[in-house]
């Protein structure tokens, strides 16, 4: 048995999809001054809506929310459907202070205590 919706309805669910979609996505991608939501992640890329998304290639910075996760090199990949997808050349976890430039002795004191 085969289903058959008309163009309007498959359109309208279509829309009421990537709306959930957007209203969900927490994961954001920031070029420059603009910010794009992403809709799909996956650990070789992620993907955007397709009707916003530009043509995105090279370094861009990936945000949950306000929190900082990865500085990336990208590549657009393909179009699937309604979303553009992109892929990770490089993807580097972002961190929140300098790395240490010599060795932390293990037995070293972490704080000082006053008497």
């Amino acid at each position: 048995m085969t289903t058959f919706l008309p163009k309007e309805v498959r359109e309208g669910l279509e829309l009421a999809r990537k709306r959930d979609l957007k209203k969900k996505a927490r994961l954001r991608v920031a070029v420059g001054d603009e910010v794009f939501p992403v809709l799909e992640f996956r650990d070789r890329g992620f993907a955007l809506d397709i009707d916003n998304a530009p043509k995105l290639r090279g370094l861009v910075d990936l945000y949950d929310g306000g929190r900082h996760l990865y500085q990336c090199l990208i590549v657009a990949s393909e179009e699937d459907g309604t979303l553009m997808r992109y892929e990770f050349k490089r993807s580097t976890a972002a961190v929140d202070r300098a790395p240490l430039d010599f060795a932390r002795d293990e037995t070293a004191p972490i704080a000082l205590l006053e008497r």
